[in-house]
């Protein structure tokens, strides 16, 4: 990039004076007055020397349009909530010149520490240097760096001319991502031992799996007898990617969490969706990530070495800036889950009610697998401290609602450990007891 335009002449450039060219200034005009008043042709000579010098560093550099470029470089561009980011600055000098003091300032936003400051002496004709500085969040977002604003100096201070670089970089701290133990989950349909004849069975060449009917979809694949027994159209799916699928479903709603800033209930979740959404990227999973609003990051398509790759690129994106919704309910992530077809579905859960409860339990017969990290809110905000492992009445009876309705319900309490929590999920029954899976 190079320096943008700014301001040039004598008078930009005696708003540059530094105190020593105000003082060699102020001494050049001392000396001329005294000169004339006295009638000292050497001390006018000397007077004439002292204001020349500052006036002339400062016309020449205001003047000069300094063929100077710069770089920035990130690594990593993507860094993890809590853990150092390194930049990289490069300044070439491409003029045949070579350049004075100079002092680089980057602009940093305030979350990732203080602005950076450099002081390169002398850079030679076509030469260039290199600094680097550091900087860490523990708040997970999207962050500008720059962009770099440059001073330059001429050979004697006399003069300062400031000058600033049009392009910046974008940081994208991401929430933080727990390793996950590789264990059998309910539901799971990788085509591995024995659920691999369900594979076959549900993603098959020709399939027919019922879903509801679409406009545009072919009346021919309506299968009349389920019609007539759901009351409404329901048709034949007769093509499935043989790839399994998941859905991680993020509840974003304000209402539904407690607790503030890093150690919030709404940042467990956030880093509990993005973890579990790269372990099943790692593992083959075609992953999508759905929130409470109906938002969704799909999965890698079909094909591509680096399909996964990017697609855990652009889901931990899209947790970098996850925000608290105002939403109510759950109501505008059905109609997705329902398009989603079969397939595991992960749900990181806050605070629910009976109603919200129901029509989860009612999604539950759509998918392969369920599971819900069920986050008991109250130990959050110190409502059960006294004796968290039991948990509130009504989120028991949440907690039951989803079971009995055949989710594998893992509750949540502030401290718990996700990697545990994720093997507590092998072999955990639908009908366990909430003592015991809380205590697993």
């Amino acid at each position: 990039m190079s320096p943008s335009d700014s301001p040039s002449g004598l008078r930009a450039g005696l708003r540059g004076l530094t105190t020593r060219g105000r003082s060699f200034l102020a001494a050049g005009l001392t000396a001329m007055v005294c000169a004339y008043l006295l009638d000292q042709d050497a001390l006018l000579r000397v007077g004439v020397l002292l204001a020349a010098l500052p006036l002339a560093a400062a016309l020449v550099l205001a003047n000069t349009r300094y063929r100077v470029a710069s770089g920035r470089r990130l690594s990593p561009h993507r860094a993890i909530a809590g853990q150092e980011a390194r930049v990289h600055l490069r300044v070439d000098n491409i003029s045949r010149v070579p350049t004075g003091l100079l002092l680089l300032e980057d602009k940093v936003p305030y979350v990732l520490g203080p602005r950076p400051r450099f002081v390169l002496d002398r850079v030679e004709p076509r030469g260039n240097r290199e600094v680097s500085y550091r900087v860490r969040s523990d708040l997970r977002g999207r962050y500008e760096l720059g962009p770099l604003q440059l001073r330059l100096s001429d050979p004697f201070g006399m003069c300062e001319v400031n000058r600033s670089f049009n392009a910046s970089d974008v940081l994208t701290v991401v929430p933080q991502v727990q390793a996950l133990a590789h264990v059998r989950l309910s539901g799971e349909w990788l085509g591995q031992g024995e659920s691999h004849s369900r594979t076959l069975a549900l993603a098959g060449d020709d399939d027919v799996i019922l879903r509801e009917y679409r406009p545009g979809d072919d009346l021919r694949r309506v299968h009349w007898k389920s019609t007539a027994r759901y009351g409404e159209l329901m048709v034949r799916r007769e093509e499935q990617p043989q790839r399994a699928r998941a859905t991680v479903l993020l509840d974003t709603r304000e209402i539904a969490h407690r607790g503030s800033g890093p150690a919030s209930s709404f940042e467990w979740a956030v880093s509990c969706a993005a973890s579990v959404s790269v372990h099943l990227l790692e593992r083959g999973y075609q992953t999508r990530l759905l929130t409470d609003t109906g938002q969704w990051v799909p999965g890698p398509g079909a094909g591509g070495t680096n399909a996964a790759a990017d697609s855990s690129g652009l889901i931990l994106d899209a947790l970098a800036v996850a925000d608290l919704s105002d939403g109510g309910g759950l109501s505008r992530a059905e109609e997705p889950l329902r398009a989603g077809g079969e397939g595991l579905l992960v749900a990181v859960l806050g605070e629910l009610d009976e109603s919200q409860a129901a029509r989860l339990a009612r999604l539950r017969s759509r998918t392969g697998g369920a599971i819900a990290f069920l986050l008991d809110t109250g130990t959050w905000s110190g409502l059960r401290l006294l004796a968290p492992e039991t948990g509130g009445d009504e989120f028991r009876a949440r907690a039951r609602q989803l079971r009995e309705a055949g989710w594998t319900v893992l509750p949540v309490r502030a401290g718990d450990s996700l990697p545990d929590l994720w093997r507590a999920a092998e072999g955990a029954t639908t009908t366990a007891p909430y003592r015991e899976e809380a205590g697993a």
